[in-house]
């Protein structure tokens, strides 16, 4: 009888260590768990979070610079006024209203030979400041029937600045009418218009009749650029 007690204290004396042992593990576990990986890296993530957010704005800053930076060399661009006039030295184009058309000397009024005759169109800067020109005017002969648009001639243009009071010269070069070589043109005036410029002066016509060939490939009558 006494063993029989002494064997059932023994059983529950085991009994009560396993379930000692028991707790003391399942405490240990929920002490694990109570620091898991995943808050862990829900710190790291925030603390990532923020660093990115640091460098979020500071590229922010950044491109905001850059901004100003291509803003800055943008109105360097528009600014450089004088880079867009013609020449990149600070001399602005000669415009039509600065400048005066006359007649050179040369082969003055067409005569009644059929040879190609030379008439000089001369342009004056009349400002106070220097302007540059170059190209083909546009030269158009007019008649009481219509108008006429010259070719041009081969000849290569060249840049020409004009100091104030300076003139340059074109020359148009045409072909006379006379009876039997042709169509009669009765050209009364001639309207030019300078290089890069949409504004035309009018001069009246120095001669007689020209012969027409608008619709020539190679005419006898056509301009040159000016400086020639």
């Amino acid at each position: 009888m006494r063993l029989l007690h002494s064997a059932t204290a023994l059983a529950a004396t085991s009994v009560l260590a396993l379930a000692l042992t028991a707790c003391g593990n399942g405490s240990g576990n929920d002490t694990s768990g109570g620091q898991s990986s995943a808050p862990t890296s829900s710190s790291s993530a925030a603390a990532d979070g923020g660093a990115t957010a640091e460098n979020a704005g500071a590229t922010k800053d950044a491109g905001s610079g850059t901004g100003s930076s291509g803003s800055s060399a943008a109105g360097s661009g528009s600014g450089g006024g004088t880079g867009t006039s013609g020449d990149g030295t600070g001399t602005s184009r000669c415009h039509t209203a600065g400048l005066g058309f006359s007649f050179g000397s040369g082969d003055g009024k067409i005569s009644s030979s059929d040879d190609q005759q030379q008439l000089p169109v001369v342009l004056k800067n009349k400002t106070s400041a220097a302007c540059t020109i170059e190209g083909f005017p546009g030269v158009d002969l007019k008649s009481s029937g219509g108008s006429w648009s010259l070719t041009r001639s081969s000849a290569t243009p060249k840049k020409i600045t004009l100091a104030a009071g300076g003139s340059a010269t074109f020359t148009i070069t045409y072909l006379p009418w006379n009876q039997g070589s042709g169509t009669e043109f009765k050209a009364t005036s001639v309207v030019v218009t300078p290089p890069n410029e949409t504004t035309s002066t009018t001069l009246a016509w120095p001669g007689g009749s020209v012969l027409l060939q608008d619709g020539a490939t190679h005419p006898g009558t056509y301009t040159g650029p000016v400086g020639s």
